[in-house]
This record gives C-alpha cells, sequence and structure tokens, in this order.
C-alpha cells in the first residue's frame, strides 16, 4: 500500500481540528475543556440495535400463533425456549437455548402503516405529523443515537459515539442537533481485509496508518518541527487532543481480525455475524449507540429485506434463509456479552419498524419467480427482543390477541422502549432541545420505561 503523505502546509487552527472522528469539525480541544468542567460523571452503558429495516413477522419470529386458523398461522412451526411460554420459530433454536439471557416484547404498537414514518416513530419517538404513505419521508428529528452523540459528547479517545455497522437507518436526521452527530457507517466488515473506508484523520493520514507507528509518528515529527512552538506550550487540553491522533485505541476498535478465529465462526462469517462481532468490539471501546443494518445488498440474497409482501418473497424460503444467520448472530453476540462481562453495560434490541399482517396474501409470483406468499404492513403489533442492560431477563412482555393483530395486556409504544434505552444509557428524555424555530423539544414526548423489565 504507498504511503499516505501529507498535502501541504496547514494552518495552525487546522492542525488543531482534529476531530473527523465523528465531530464534525469542532475544535476538539474546546469539547475536551467542556467535558473536564463538566461534574457529571460520563456514562459507560451502550446500546446495539439489530435493526431488522422491512418489518419482520411477528407470526414468523417471536409472536408465533399455532393454533390460530391456517390463514393467520402461516407455513412456520414453533418450538419451546428453555423459559417455559416462550415459544419461538422452529429456525432459531440457538436463541431458544438461551432465552433466559434475553426478554420479548410481544405488545409493541403504533400508527404508521409506511416504512420510514414507522421507523421515524421507532427510532425517534416522535410521530410523524403528516404520515407518508410512499415511504419517502425523512424525520425531523433525531434518533436516539444521534441524541445519544449529543448528550455523551466526543469520547475521550475519538471513538464516533454513534455507530452504524455497514450503515444507519436512512430516514433518520440530526437536524437540529448539527450534522456532528450523524452516524459513522463502517461499511461490511465481512468482507476480506475489512477496513471501515472513512475513517481518517483530518491531517490525511488513514487510520490503517495507526498501526504503522514509525510512519506516524514519522508524519507528527514533521508536525511538531513545524509547530513546535504551538504544540510544546499547549494546555492539557490541547495535549489530550494531539494524544487521540497517536492512540491505537480507535483503529483497534475496528480490527475484526484480531479476533479469534473461532470465535468469528461462532458469530458466522457472513454479513449479520461479523456485524454483530464488531458492535460487540464497539461497545467494549466505548461506542454509546451501535446500529447493525440487519438487511443486505440485493446481490447477495434473493432475501434482502423483511418487508415479505406476497409479491416479493416467501414467508417460508425467506425466513429459511434470513433466521438461521439472525439465530447464530443474535446468540453468539448475547452469549459473548455474558462471557465477557458485559451484560449489564450493553443492551441487545432486535426489531423492526412495524410487524406483518396477521392474515397471509398470495401472488402468482414473486421475485424469485416462486409463488408468493406473505404478509403487509402491520403496525398493530409486533415484537422485540431485548437482552442485557441490567434488565429482567426470561421474560414476555404483553400479550397478543389470538390472531396476533392487537394488544390484548401490557400493551408497550416505541416511547416506553426509547425510555427504557434511554435510562439505560443515562440520558434524561424529558431534556429539551431547541428546533431551528427557537421552540424547545423534549427528547421523547411520551412514555416510561418498560416496568417488567426493570
Amino acid at each position: 500500500m504507498p504511503a499516505s503523505h501529507c498535502t501541504g502546509p496547514i494552518q495552525r487552527r487546522e492542525f488543531l481540528r482534529v476531530g473527523t472522528l465523528a465531530l464534525g469539525g469542532v475544535m476538539l480541544p474546546d469539547l475536551l475543556r467542556l467535558q473536564a468542567a463538566s461534574e457529571k460523571p460520563r456514562p459507560t452503558t451502550s446500546v446495539i440495535l439489530f435493526w431488522m429495516w422491512g418489518g419482520p413477522s411477528q407470526l414468523e419470529t417471536y409472536d408465533m400463533k399455532p393454533d390460530a386458523p391456517s390463514e393467520y398461522r402461516g407455513p412456520l412451526n414453533p418450538i419451546r425456549t428453555n423459559v417455559p411460554g416462550m415459544d419461538i420459530c422452529e429456525y432459531m433454536p440457538l436463541q431458544a437455548k438461551i432465552a433466559d439471557k434475553f426478554s420479548i416484547i410481544r405488545s409493541l404498537h403504533h400508527e404508521m402503516s409506511a416504512h420510514n414514518d414507522g421507523s421515524i416513530e421507532v427510532l425517534t419517538g416522535q410521530t410523524p405529523s403528516v404520515p407518508d404513505p410512499t415511504s419517502q419521508a425523512h424525520s425531523k428529528h433525531p434518533d436516539f443515537g444521534m441524541v445519544a452523540s449529543r448528550i455523551r459528547g466526543p469520547h475521550p479517545e475519538g471513538l464516533p459515539q454513534y455507530i452504524g455497522v455497514q450503515r444507519s437507518p436512512f430516514m433518520t436526521q440530526p437536524n437540529y442537533l448539527g450534522a456532528a452527530h450523524r452516524s459513522f457507517d463502517t461499511g461490511d466488515p465481512s468482507l476480506p481485509g475489512y477496513a471501515p473506508k472513512n475513517l481518517t484523520l483530518a491531517t490525511g493520514v488513514d487510520h490503517r496508518r495507526l498501526g504503522d507507528r514509525k510512519h506516524l509518528l514519522g508524519q507528527f515529527d514533521r508536525f511538531r518541527q513545524r509547530y513546535e512552538h504551538d504544540i510544546d506550550g499547549a494546555d492539557e487540553f490541547q495535549s489530550a487532543a494531539f494524544s487521540i491522533l497517536t492512540s491505537r485505541k480507535v483503529a483497534d476498535a475496528f480490527e475484526i481480525a484480531q479476533e479469534d478465529p473461532k470465535l468469528r465462526d461462532r458469530y458466522g462469517r457472513h454479513r449479520w455475524g461479523q456485524s454483530c462481532l464488531l458492535a460487540r468490539r464497539l461497545a467494549e471501546a466505548g461506542a454509546a449507540v451501535i446500529n447493525v443494518d440487519a438487511t443486505a445488498p440485493n446481490s447477495t440474497t434473493k432475501n434482502f429485506s423483511w418487508d415479505d409482501h406476497a409479491g416479493a418473497f416467501h414467508l417460508d424460503y425467506a425466513q429459511r434463509e434470513r433466521l438461521p444467520q439472525m439465530d447464530q448472530a443474535l446468540s453468539a453476540l448475547i452469549t459473548d456479552l455474558h462471557d465477557r462481562g458485559l451484560d449489564q453495560n450493553v443492551l441487545v434490541i432486535a426489531c423492526g419498524e412495524f410487524g406483518r399482517t396477521p392474515r397471509v396474501t398470495h401472488a402468482p409470483t414473486n421475485f424469485s419467480n416462486q409463488i408468493g406468499l406473505g404478509r403487509d404492513h402491520w403496525p398493530g403489533a409486533f415484537s422485540a427482543l431485548i437482552a442485557g442492560g441490567g434488565l429482567r431477563m426470561g421474560q414476555v412482555v404483553g400479550q397478543t390477541n389470538s390472531n396476533a393483530e392487537y394488544p390484548l395486556h401490557d400493551p408497550v409504544t416505541p416511547q416506553d422502549l426509547l425510555a427504557t434505552v434511554y435510562r439505560h444509557l443515562g440520558v434524561d428524555p424529558q431534556q429539551q432541545f431547541t428546533s431551528f424555530a427557537g421552540r424547545p423539544i423534549p427528547i421523547l414526548p411520551s412514555g416510561q420505561p418498560i416496568k417488567q423489565l426493570i
């Protein structure tokens, strides 16, 4: 690989602007001063979201109805877990063995039936004022990862606070929080020779060069000669900002190749497995929120999202491909966090923006030239897996009616789920930001932490 070179003189102010690792060009020494001035201790908790965009079917995952009529129950069967009464889909046997290490919420619900609107509701807790059935909507409010980034402030070692493994949800925007709080998107960690493409320093040093100490220090020797009087005379905060650039810790967090090959095999040598493993590394390094994009490029799978319309997929064939990979990745992640003693600090959530219609639909052919068997959008009832975070595990929260159409008791809103998330992250959901129009906006307009899990 050709060496990276300094591209020419830079101004002192630009040299000290060392915040490209998700700081959006803000002067890092100033931010470190603000951090030191705060008496509130920095939280060390993290959230990993396994984001199943498209809307996974509750009836083919965590809320199966084997006694319902055939037009409702679908083609798959439940299996028992090691928690009595918590049956899940037959294609998730690994999760069935560790069900005491997670809980299931079966009574999530809202009213947004389009993908982007539903995603905005679940990820921001703010209901779109005008629903957009075309699924082209973008949020007017930041999602919970952007909020955590803003509240936490810069990580002491430059690690992005909000990271999208592969990518982050595309329908949410930081808006009035500022572009600095967008997620850092990593690319696909399952690719051979993986390295995130965009993790570069302001000076033009590629992050991979952090592993080449001689090369890196040679560049800083040249910088020091040019700005020696500035650096040697810098206060402790400028020195701390300079130290971030010479640290290996940020680069090491992304070095998934350092993991034991056997552990990588346990997670699965596929997109979702390696994404969950990278997410664990990033949480362990101190990132606040890591979003795992649980979809796939069209070129790698026929069943690239969870949007199981009959004209697109066949429920059985699609879940037969998706669920074993999801099962392997999530079960390995949850077990690994327990084995490392991280299950109190790291909260794992697996969900999508809504569920699927209780009654199955049919199509003469689908994307794969098969007979189509599917379900359409259904925000009236959907499920989520939640693990860790010091919460009560081995629980089933809520119950839907016999056809999984709506909650019968203990209904849970996306706002309740986010209140639980914010509680774990140490964020006060009643704290307010200021909109572009100068109006105060609470982080979360409603919702309470889920009492059965606390």
